[in-house]
């Protein structure tokens, strides 16, 4: 019998567009049928915190529009022509091919079509990302790929400082913006150079850094990994792979200090900054704690229904820096089989002697079934999507809505990362409690 997924967390691997938008001045060009991109972007762009199309996204999107006769006849020729179109008429600094279920099922070979633009110099690179390959986290990974194997060279020689930061998926991950942004900070203030491919501020330039860089920074359970395995390959870059988005000041001081010794950077200077930032989170938690600790206003146990990477982070942060204790917790990112056990292991030390298991399911409407028939020992806290509003209301919970679809929330640059973003956070999750007594 055929399973019917409700309430998908993510979209298929040609969602992996939205990876070459974050790149400044990118585009893609996509060899699909009509209307995937414009429904991906509207999925995990327009109603995910309210991103928008940027410079050349959304309908902006060259596409090849494949139809039945491309399917029978094949389209490459049609691909030749979008492409050679696209550089009259968009002024951008770099390109990428990427095809839909229809081309790869089909078989067109985009390769040769795009190798006939790389020999006359053009900034453009081709993925298979047909969306029977799996989620966008896929495709993420495979954008990354095509990019370092077909875009980058050789740099003349390392530069001593300079780290290459690979950390959530950008447009899925909605805070994706302020995330690249506060960790660039964090390694700025121990004596890092950071090199930010993604968002403001990077582009084209920060792409070709990426061979100089001294080391690989890699902050996610699973998504990049093969990607910082590909570049110490290639360019011999060695990586650190640091499986926890560092939230609030236990974490924060944790993923600090692995830099350090990774780096062999300055201790002393590494521990006053740690300090100085602690002072200041702790300042307002215990201006706060008269509330923070209000019997009726705290819930004891927390359920998530979030992607690997803010099912770990929230939940390490949650344990660890309010106390509070895990009742469920779901990993909705569509993660190979073959990486859940190794996953499910971040899940096991949360700190302070508490672990949990994960449930690993694309389903969100099986999980609201299941939450909905589960006794709760309080009143639920539920950080997941928008979808989870409702569901909170019928269980006398509170929702907040952290992972996609976040379609109630605008997002610009908030980021829950470090010691501002714990403090943001709990502002986020008591100001959604709260408000239920008023």
């Amino acid at each position: 019998m055929t399973q019917i997924i409700d309430q998908v967390r993510h979209v298929c691997t040609l969602g992996g567009l939205q990876s070459v938008l974050a790149i400044e001045r990118a585009i893609p060009v996509l060899h699909a049928g009509p209307g995937c991109g414009q429904k991906l972007w509207g999925a995990i762009g327009l109603q995910n915190g309210g991103q928008g199309s940027g410079y050349a996204g959304g309908h902006t999107v060259p596409c090849t529009n494949a139809t039945e006769r491309d399917v029978v006849f094949g389209a490459t020729d049609k691909l030749e022509e979008v492409i050679e179109n696209t550089f009259k008429v968009i002024d951008a600094d770099f390109f990428a091919v990427l095809t839909g279920c229809t081309s790869d099922i089909v078989g067109d070979d985009v390769g040769d079509v795009v190798r006939r633009f790389q020999k006359q110099g053009k900034p453009i690179v081709w993925a298979e990302t047909g969306g029977f390959k799996g989620s966008n986290f896929i495709g993420h990974e495979l954008v990354l790929a095509a990019i370092f194997g077909q875009y980058l060279q050789p740099a003349a020689g390392k530069i001593p400082g300079l780290v290459n930061i690979w950390a959530v998926v950008p447009f899925q991950d909605p805070f994706w913006t302020g995330v690249y942004a506060d960790l660039a900070e964090l390694l700025r203030a121990v004596g890092l150079t950071p090199n930010v491919i993604f968002g403001p501020g990077g582009g084209v330039t920060a792409l070709d850094r990426v061979p100089a860089a001294q080391f690989n920074l890699l902050i996610s359970p699973w998504v990049g990994l093969k990607g910082v395995q590909q570049l110490e390959e290639r360019f011999g870059t060695p990586f650190l792979h640091y499986p926890v988005l560092p939230i609030g000041p236990t974490e924060t001081g944790k993923f600090l200090r692995a830099v350090a010794e990774y780096a062999d950077l300055d201790r002393n200077r590494v521990e006053e900054f740690i300090k100085e930032r602690e002072d200041h989170y702790y300042h307002f938690i215990e201006r706060a704690a008269e509330v923070l600790l209000e019997t009726r206003f705290l819930p004891r146990h927390f359920t998530t229904i979030t992607d690997s990477t803010y099912g770990l982070a929230l939940a390490k942060f949650l344990v660890s820096d309010l106390g509070l204790i895990p009742d469920r917790l779901y990993v909705v990112d569509g993660i190979p089989d073959h990486l859940q056990e190794e996953v499910g292991e971040y899940f096991k030390d949360l700190g302070e002697g508490i672990g949990a298991e994960v449930l690993f399911t694309p389903d969100g409407g099986a999980v609201q079934k299941e939450l909905r028939a589960t006794k709760f020992r309080s009143r639920p806290l539920i950080l997941g999507s928008a979808w989870e509003r409702t569901l909170a209301k019928e269980l006398n919970g509170f929702a907040l809505s952290v992972s996609m679809p976040v379609s109630d929330r605008l997002v610009f640059d908030r980021s829950y990362v470090g010691y501002t973003g714990g403090l943001r956070l709990v502002e986020d999750i008591y100001s959604a409690i709260m408000s239920d007594f008023q």
